[in-house]
């Protein structure tokens, strides 16, 4: 924790900022240790070349921020009180350079920050704070393997669940139950399970139809352990499957094979893209191939760096994403199938291990 505080407060120096503005709990939770959800309250991380690093939280959390925070310079605030009257006099009337995280504060904030600072200028953190996510840890990566671990477990678990008749939103139903009871914190976003007609839709959102034979079942999940997410995608099918259906998915599995092969240092985010949507236009279907090859993972599910065609971005060492090409063809299926994968020093090492090969169930 402290060496990203000072890789931060380098970063002030480099850009001339006299103040650092740390508003977004999961950054707030990545520097100080400190995990809450303020909801509508004020929550903050002040960094200033005037004082010590300042916590400022709800008056309920002080005493969770006290246990957690490796700030321990706390400054509390009730829900009566304005929290940016005490931001202001935490910098003793200099106004300065401010950093906030500008995709994140709204536009009421912003402007009430700017009333009770008059800030020279104000920039953005956001892109130091993601250059300083994407490199994960030793430790970052040992609890992303767990969530992976946890999914993989949900996943296996509530295939069994599956049989003519059962219904889409049972099954979610079914896994999100396995995620609480298996260990997880929460689904890392809404669950999808989708099947027959309605896995041609890439973010279709799970109903109540009933699984029939020689439906394509979609199953996309993921959860969230210890503070980051996995995520994972797997097409089986119920019962015999169609032949096109067979070649869908043998074409989006060597799509699949060809990104993760594709993945090294030093290579742009735009070649693993190429890579493998070549061999979904080779076979005719790049039509249906309609979204980017993949997204950053850690913290957030979908998180930086966007994986697709036009990122010319290189490849570091420890960033984690998941790969994850996908077919869609109306009166057929669709196929998508996900892993989650890190950059290594040499090459990539996939984080997700359940089987790829299709899977007929019943």
């Amino acid at each position: 924790m402290n060496e990203r505080m000072q890789s931060l407060q380098q970063s002030m120096n480099t850009h001339g900022w006299d103040h650092v503005l740390v508003t977004d709990p999961k950054h707030v939770y990545y520097l100080t240790g400190f995990a809450s959800d303020p909801h509508e309250r004020f929550l903050g991380l002040l960094l200033s070349t005037v004082n010590e690093p300042v916590l400022i939280v709800p008056a309920l959390d002080a005493d969770a921020a006290g246990a957690a925070s490796t700030v321990k310079n706390i400054v509390t605030h009730q829900d009566t009180e304005n929290p940016y009257l005490l931001l202001k006099r935490q910098i003793q009337g200099a106004a300065g350079t401010w950093a906030v995280e500008k995709e994140q504060l709204t536009v009421s904030r912003y402007e009430q920050l700017q009333q009770h600072v008059n800030a020279d200028r104000i920039d953005d953190v956001g892109v130091v704070l993601r250059e300083l996510r994407i490199r994960k840890s030793a430790d970052e990566v040992k609890i992303i393997k767990h969530a992976v671990r946890l999914v993989e477990e949900v996943l296996t678990q509530g295939l069994a669940q599956v049989k003519i008749g059962v219904s889409e939103i049972e099954l979610v139903a079914e896994l999100e139950y396995l995620m609480k009871k298996l260990g997880a914190d929460a689904p890392s976003f809404a669950t999808m399970v989708l099947s027959g007609p309605n896995t041609a839709l890439p973010h279709g959102v799970p109903g109540t139809r009933r699984i029939q034979g020689g439906d394509l079942l979609m199953f996309d999940l993921g959860v969230y352990a210890g503070g980051y997410a996995s995520d994972i995608t797997r097409t089986f099918a119920v019962g015999e499957p169609k032949p096109e259906a067979v070649h869908v998915y043998e074409t989006v599995l060597a799509a699949n094979l060809a990104g993760i092969k594709a993945v090294k240092p030093g290579v742009t985010y735009s070649s693993i893209d190429q890579a493998a949507r070549k061999v979904i236009d080779d076979a005719g279907y790049g039509h249906a191939f309609v979204h980017r090859l993949g997204h950053g993972l850690g913290m957030d599910v979908h998180e930086y760096p966007s994986i697709h065609g036009m990122n010319q971005e290189l490849l570091r060492p420890g960033a984690v994403f998941t790969i994850e090409p996908g077919v869609y063809l109306q009166g057929v299926g669709g196929v998508r199938i996900e892993d989650d994968v890190i950059v290594t020093e040499n090459g990539v090492e996939v984080l997700t291990s359940f089987p790829k090969e299709l899977t007929i169930i019943g």
